[in-house]
């Protein structure tokens, strides 16, 4: 399974991209709002500069919401780097431009999704990832795990080669089902990956070995 980070801050990404197991980046207009970075010359730059910390796919966002729009904006963001991946929203237009972008071979990753049927018409439009929320639907009392499982089988019923971009990822847990269920991707905090390093018994463990090391005077 890819890790991604879903942040904006160059920080977090660097300090992923330091561990040695970034596969990639997700951002959107509400984190790039978070580092305070505005204007369209600053986030486009913004792209590139996290383009410039790793090796893999970076999705960056459109924000239009009409089919026109997402084409230039599209265009644009696609023209910026190889590694950018155009983030489209699951709406009609936003099939249609994932479509669009399919056919001329820009990639691209449909996000905002919350249904096995929402899926389906993302791998039809030929999307090269998919990104169900399972974070918020697990915030109104839905099991998102259920839905990443349920898009699984669809899509390894019909062999789609569209990558289940798992999102909206909360906690450690949240990263392992993912894993077992056969997500392709799992996209989160900085949180959320170290926190896969923690256990008691190894801090344990290691505390006892550094106290026996200095019983040996090496």
């Amino acid at each position: 399974m890819k890790f991604f980070i879903d942040t904006a801050n160059l920080n977090d990404i660097k300090e992923a991209q330091a561990l040695g197991v970034l596969d990639g980046v997700t951002t959107n207009p509400s984190l790039m709002a978070k580092e305070g970075i505005s204007g369209r010359q600053n986030i486009l730059q913004h792209y590139v500069d996290i383009c410039n910390i790793v090796d893999g796919d970076v999705s960056a966002e459109v924000i239009s919401t009409d089919y026109d729009g997402m084409i230039r904006e599209g265009e644009e963001l696609a023209a910026l780097h190889p590694q950018i991946v155009v983030k489209l929203p699951m709406i009609a237009d936003g099939v249609k431009a994932c479509k669009y972008f399919s056919d001329k071979g820009i990639r691209t990753n449909v996000t905002l999704v919350f249904s096995a049927g929402q899926a389906i018409l993302a791998a039809k439009a030929g999307a090269t990832y998919v990104s169900p929320f399972l974070g918020r639907l697990d915030d109104i009392s839905t099991d998102g795990m259920h839905l990443i499982s349920e898009i699984r089988e669809i899509y390894d019923n019909y062999g789609f080669e569209t990558q289940i971009l798992s999102a909206s990822i909360r906690h450690t847990m949240h990263v392992v089902n993912c894993a077992k269920i056969g997500s392709d991707v799992m996209t989160g905090p900085l949180s959320a990956i170290k926190g896969l390093l923690k256990h008691p018994l190894t801090d344990i463990g290691l505390a006892q070995f550094v106290e026996d090391a200095k019983k040996m005077n090496l």
